[in-house]
């Protein structure tokens, strides 16, 4: 018997968009769940490369947020199932139930009491880009079918899908769920009370006469029924399972001892769950209250709170960003005069200029190289298939060969795969703090400049970039005396 469910994984949001798939990825193909990767599998894709893969399907069909994933959990009877026959199980259900449109990684976990699979598929469909899409009721009318039809062709017990109105010769979905639940449930005593009468008895009267000592009514036509005292309905053994119709019955008389019933009786043990708790909602105001308050609001007890005016604010708080910005450039250049601003200006012009000629340097450099990059990228891209075919799959035999006269290509220049990927975050490290120097001093080089305007008259100026020399503050020393106060 195995029991589906079926969760989703959504878009945890910020820039790593598929961060609960490669989690749910990184969980169920832990190998110390899975006799160290024995029990894995995958279906469209690559074991080892699975979430890229999923990666790129959502990237090419422009879906890569919003529901990234979904898990499907089948849990076995325990002591029922074997994890080599679990996982066949799982590999069939995988096949039959996404195999034509998802890609997915499914495996099997024996580390528990009972054995249990997981399948991790991606969301969106390789084949037209179309989300996977759960309705209500596809629980009942796909994914437990298919896992009972499964189950049976192994010689396994079945669940129920109907909610009981139906006898069937198996076990209903509502006495597994509520047995979960930790609930009362008519079926459990029942199975155990027979389990009782079939280990005392020496043959079949002799049961049906301990289960009528039990309080039990039996009824004997075409199936066995038996009714506790308190339940208002017969209920047929057969219905309980497999082990209860009246062959089963028959046949366990005679061949159980106490051993087996110990077995049986083995103790639950209790599962301690985790569970969130919801704040209350905050009560709505019933009618009187509204009109109350509404009431003291007319007579002034009660005052709106006025909107935020700090939008009249917004270009007095800028100016006073830029002055302070001003302020500590001038503080930590120890700028005194305009001889000294002009000084700072154009030594930071030139620092401008060297910071610059440092990031061309560096992206040439990098330029030089990118067909070492663009042939590590190809690896890349067969690197999965490479890795199949050293595990024995000739199928990537072109692709293998493909592989080799590039890693030959690389060895040629003198380079490995590993050191040409060293050598581009070598460049992109580089770069990427040049060009953040470069933004440092070009920042501090428009707040010079912007001081510098601020300080020479418009007839000197005349709409044009200020030259910063000594002329330029000879002409301005021959204007009034007002504009001649020197920077402190």
């Amino acid at each position: 018997m195995a029991i589906s469910k079926i969760l989703n994984m959504k878009d945890c949001g910020g820039h790593f968009h598929g961060k609960h798939l490669k989690r749910s990825l990184d969980y169920v193909m832990n190998p110390e769940k899975t006799q160290d990767g024995r029990l894995v599998g995958a279906i469209n894709c690559q074991v080892d490369s699975a979430f890229e893969q999923m990666k790129a399907t959502k990237r090419k069909f422009g879906k890569v947020d919003k529901r990234q994933g979904y898990h499907i959990i089948l849990s076995f009877k325990e002591d029922e199932v074997n994890p080599e026959t679990a996982f066949e199980i799982t590999r069939r259900f995988v096949e039959e139930y996404l195999g034509k449109s998802y890609e997915a990684v499914y495996v099997v976990h024996d580390n528990t009491a009972h054995v249990h699979s997981h399948i991790v598929f991606n969301s969106v469909s390789f084949v037209d880009g179309k989300k996977y899409r759960y309705e209500k009721g596809d629980w009942a009318k796909y994914i437990q079918p298919i896992t009972n039809k499964l189950c049976q062709e192994y010689g396994l017990s079945i669940i129920d899908v109907d909610d009981g109105s139906k006898e069937k010769e198996h076990e209903s979905y509502k006495d597994w769920s509520e047995y979960r639940e930790g609930s009362f449930v008519w079926a459990d005593m029942i199975k155990r009370d027979l389990d009782s009468c079939i280990l005392q008895a020496g043959n079949y009267e002799q049961f049906l006469e301990l289960l009528s000592d039990k309080g039990y009514e039996v009824k004997q036509g075409k199936y066995l029924a038996v009714k506790p005292q308190g339940m208002t309905r017969f209920r047929r053994c057969k219905t309980l399972g497999d082990m209860y119709s009246d062959e089963a019955i028959r046949e366990r008389i005679e061949k159980e001892d106490i051993s087996f019933y110990r077995e049986q009786q083995k103790e639950v043990q209790p599962v301690l769950c985790k569970c969130k708790v919801r704040r209350y909602r905050r009560a709505k105001m019933s009618g009187l209250q509204k009109r109350y308050y509404a009431k003291l609001y007319r007579i002034g007890k009660l005052k709106k709170k006025p909107y935020s005016q700090v939008w009249k604010y917004k270009e007095d708080i800028r100016k006073m960003h830029k002055l302070q910005e001003e302020y500590l450039f001038l503080v930590n250049h120890d700028i005194h005069s305009a001889e000294e601003l002009v000084s700072v200006i154009s030594s930071l012009t030139d620092k401008r200029k060297e910071v610059s000629a440092e990031k061309s340097r560096i992206y040439k450099a990098r330029e030089r190289s990118r067909e070492l990059f663009d042939t590590a990228d190809d690896m890349k891209e067969l690197e999965p298939a490479e890795k199949s075919f050293l595990q024995g799959d000739v199928f990537f035999t072109d692709e293998h060969l493909q592989w080799e006269t590039l890693k030959q290509k690389l060895l040629s220049q003198g380079y490995s795969l590993e050191e040409v990927e060293a050598l581009r975050k070598h460049y992109k490290e580089e770069y990427s703090k040049a060009c953040a120097k470069e933004r440092a001093v070009f920042k501090e080089l428009n707040i010079g400049k912007s001081i510098w305007k601020s300080l020479i008259p418009d007839s000197v100026s005349d709409g044009k970039d200020a030259q910063y020399n000594k002329e330029t503050i000879r002409d301005r020393k021959e204007q009034p005396e007002r504009d001649m106060i020197p920077l402190k």
